[in-house]
């Protein structure tokens, strides 16, 4: 790190400014990592292909990922070593009629698994779409062997039909949960309790319509309740909203709950959920003229505490084409809870047109509450079990299962809000930093195969990075994270990857790795590396909720390196900026450069133009980046720039022309002349025999065809940067001769070419070609 000069503060003025600007709507990554194979593990196999179900056994030490027609189980620490698999095809007899229903063969007609789920006996459940004929069976693993125990199972609400088709599920005990279609054709969306005693919902509209499920989870909500109430099971969707009133589709974002003991009920709702209740969810966006859709979220609860601090972070994108902004939002339990138990509900009202509104229900409430779960009150009416609940109650809730209020996220704002690659899924891990407090770190992928590393602190929202860990660019479509191995998987449609939490070693120096604000990594001044917390032997440098860089000590200065220019020539000095958020400004023998045409300021560099004399000297390149209100100057590059002689001894050596990528100008100029004289003897030529009339009216085509070559012939109606631009760029380090001169004129002494057009009113214009033998015709 060097200190500025007091002049370069006063040039570097308007840039810190300029860096001061923040935006919420342009968080942009501090830095973007391009795809390596150290970037990430990869696991594929050839010809298979969906790898998007995902289930973590750390008891086994194992991953287990489901594909299409194949279930593997692999290494956790090494996705890369595969363990087992096995395999699960679909028939002949059930492709050929699946294809029969008009489905495609080689794409639709498969098995697609889609639910893995552990047993309480340690067995796993396993359900696959089965070429739209779903089925379930029983998996075990024993002796490094991956085995079906075929005792399959009917799938139907179980799993989808329709491999594409969003989905949920989740495993209670010995119950699963789900939210998928009825039916082949998708048209009967239902949630529902696979079981000894069956349960879900009804086929109306008012309860889903046209939705799209996301995710499912469970909430222990009957521990430490003073009112006696009962587990829940949250659900996560997007539907056709049913209660507003406009003339194309609106898409809201909704969480319903059900609880874990209802039976349905005895007359009204057999059953069916007596419990099913659900509540738009709000991220407000800025700009967005349209609620945003959920695509996925992710539980948090804090260890060792009470259920109501748990939250649910979520993603959202929007609905519409006119906007590319993704966000983050984050929901607490207590609220969805509140919304559900002590909130208004919509009821629908007819109006004049038989047009069906939903307005707040004004009347009164039955008792129980419809929609509770069966606590200490309704036991006080002697009402145990949903089966005793009083039709009023159920009638009420099968018409009214929507909420008025909306639930808002913490804060009444995004956690995240970024413009570009959208948003697909979300995990969320919390870190102790080193100054003693807890950040959660938010891993987003997007639909561009990168996965994003962001903290909000405090209200700041900050990316960290942003890592291209899939090669072929295809949307992430799963992503899990192991607290045994601290590593995170993600699953697309071409193959598996695992990354870890923690990569410092991507920053190269105590400002960098400081200014990267990653709350799990911090420089290690002994060792001279930036390191993770978790694995540091000592105090480690780290400021992330500021990014203090003045806590680094100073760093070593930059070795220069000598280059030489010739005189009417361009040179480029190489500099990249340490990351995305800071910028480079160039420093010339300690004072700031000077504004100039000839010095071309770019973003990887900086290029001089037309060198003379004057510009030798000693070029510093700085990297500046803004964090809070502090100004960070980092020395990134220096050259020493001297201006060639040709003398011996003279480092810079000018380039023969048979160097050059091109023919040399002179060359071109002679070569250009020649033809010129050769087609003006072959022009008189032809006149003198006859061949050729004194004049001669050129077609229209071929006129605007010769106007073209023109124009698109070497330097014509181009500049000097245009002309440098089209060449093949230099090795680094070596001088760039200029090969620009004066254009020689050729003289005509038998005579001169005239040009004249001649238009005619509707008609093209004509090219009249006239030779003039005698400047006395004139």
């Amino acid at each position: 790190m060097y200190p500025l000069l007091p002049v370069s503060l006063f040039c570097f003025l308007p840039l810190a400014l300029m860096l001061g600007e923040d935006s919420p709507l342009d968080c942009v990554p501090r830095k973007t990592v391009p795809y390596h194979t150290n970037n990430s593990k990869l696991f594929r196999e050839d010809g298979v292909w969906n790898y998007s179900i995902m289930l973590l056994r750390e008891d086994l030490g194992l991953l287990l990922l489901g594909a299409r027609e194949v279930v593997y189980a692999l290494d956790l620490n090494n996705i890369s070593n595969k363990n087992a698999s096995v395999k699960w095809e679909v028939t002949v007899p059930q492709q050929e009629g699946c294809k029969n229903k008009g489905k495609n063969p080689e794409i639709e007609c498969k098995n697609y698994i889609r639910i893995l789920h552990t047993m309480e006996d340690g067995r796993m459940y396993v359900c696959g779409t089965n070429a739209f004929d779903p089925e379930c069976d029983y998996m075990s693993y024993a002796d490094g062997e991956l085995t079906l125990e075929n005792k399959r199972e009917d799938g139907k609400g179980k799993c989808p039909f329709d491999p594409f088709q969003r989905y949920s599920s989740i495993m209670v005990g010995k119950d699963l949960y789900s939210a998928t279609s009825m039916n082949f054709l998708g048209s009967e969306p239902v949630v529902m309790r696979s079981s000894s005693v069956s349960i879900r919902t009804e086929f109306k509209s008012t309860w889903l319509n046209e939705p799209n499920f996301i995710s499912m989870a469970q909430m222990p909500e009957s521990e430490d309740d003073d009112r006696g109430d009962d587990d829940k099971v949250y659900l996560f969707f997007s539907e056709i909203a049913v209660e507003y009133d406009f003339y194309s589709k609106l898409v809201v974002s909704c969480v319903a709950r059900v609880c874990k003991g209802d039976l349905g009920g005895q007359r009204t709702l057999q059953k069916k959920w007596t419990s099913f209740l659900k509540a738009r969810m709000d991220c407000p966006v800025l700009e967005s003229q349209l609620p945003y859709v959920i695509q996925d979220t992710y539980r948090w609860c804090e260890p060792q505490q009470h259920w109501r601090s748990c939250l649910f972070y979520a993603v959202f994108t929007p609905q519409s084409d006119t906007s590319d902004l993704s966000a983050v939002c984050a929901y607490r339990v207590a609220d969805i809870s509140r919304v559900f138990s002590e909130g208004k509900y919509k009821t629908p009202v007819t109006v004049e047109t038989s047009f069906v509104k939903w307005v707040m229900y004004s009347g009164d409430v039955p008792s129980p509450r419809p929609g509770a779960c069966i606590d200490n009150e309704a036991r006080k009416q002697g009402i145990t079990r949903t089966l005793d609940l009083p039709d009023r109650t159920l009638q009420f809730i099968r018409d009214r299962p929507l909420m008025d209020q909306a639930v808002k996220p913490v804060g009444d704002r995004p956690l995240l809000v970024r413009r570009g690659a959208t948003f697909t899924r979300i995990i969320v891990d919390q870190v102790q930093a080193a100054d003693g407090r807890k950040y959660k770190v938010m891993f987003i992928g997007t639909e561009k195969g990168t996965l994003l590393k962001a903290v909000n602190y405090d209200g700041e929202m900050f990316i960290i990075e942003e890592v291209e860990i899939l090669q072929s660019q295809e949307p992430i479509k799963i992503l899990r994270f192991s607290n045994s191995t601290r590593q995170i998987y993600a699953g697309s449609e071409n193959g598996a990857v695992q990354v870890p939490l923690a990569t410092c070693g991507r920053c190269l120096s105590c400002m960098d790795c400081v200014l990267a604000r990653d709350p799990y990594c911090g420089w290690d001044e002994v060792d001279a590396k930036c390191v993770a917390l978790a694995s540091a032997e000592r105090e480690l440098i780290q400021s992330v909720k500021h990014g203090n860089a003045s806590l680094c000590p100073d760093a070593d200065p930059v070795k220069p390196v000598t280059q030489s220019i010739w005189p009417n020539s361009h040179l480029k000095l190489r500099c990249l900026p340490l990351s995305n958020l800071a910028q480079p400004s160039w420093l010339r023998d300690g004072s700031s450069l000077p504004p100039s045409a000839r010095f071309q300021l770019l973003r990887d560099g900086l290029l001089i133009l037309n060198a003379s004399a004057s510009d030798a000297g000693r070029y510093r390149c700085l990297s500046l980046e803004r964090s809070h209100n502090n100004l960070y100057a980092t020395s990134v590059a220096e050259y020493q720039v001297g201006i060639a002689s040709g003398k011996g001894g003279d480092s810079g050596q000018r380039p023969s022309p048979q160097a050059q990528d091109g023919p040399s100008l002179t060359g071109l100029q002679a070569t250009v002349g020649l033809l010129v004289v050769l087609l003006a003897v072959l022009l008189s030529w032809n006149i003198y025999k006859g061949h050729l009339p004194l004049t001669r009216v050129c077609r229209p085509k071929k006129g605007a065809e010769r106007a073209e070559k023109l124009e698109q012939a070497p330097g014509y109606g181009s500049s000097v940067t245009q002309q440098e631009a089209q060449k093949p760029a230099l090795a680094e380090g070596k001088p760039l001769v200029s090969e620009l001169g004066n254009s020689s004129h050729n003289n005509h002494t038998g005579g001169e070419v005239e040009f004249s057009a001649e238009v005619e009113e509707n008609a093209s214009p004509k090219l009249t070609l006239q030779y003039i033998k005698d400047e006395s015709e004139i």
